[in-house]
């Protein structure tokens, strides 16, 4: 199902944002297990860093120039 009210979303998106503060512990957390997954699944670290950057290259060109 797709959102059609941004006004909406916008609303709660801000009202989410002041009744949940940020709790840096708990995102380090989160954070830490996502890279022990994304090794686990050999999706980090990059064999070749530089693979793909051409493509990432035109894409930030043509999102810059909109």
């Amino acid at each position: 199902m797709m959102i059609k009210d941004n006004i909406l979303l916008e609303r709660f998106e801000k009202d989410l944002k002041i009744r949940e503060k940020a709790d840096y512990f708990k995102n380090l957390k989160i954070f830490e297990e996502m890279f022990k997954e994304a090794v686990y699944l050999n999706a980090f670290p990059l064999k070749d860093p530089l693979e793909g950057i051409e493509v990432d290259i035109k894409i930030a060109k043509v999102i810059n120039n909109v």
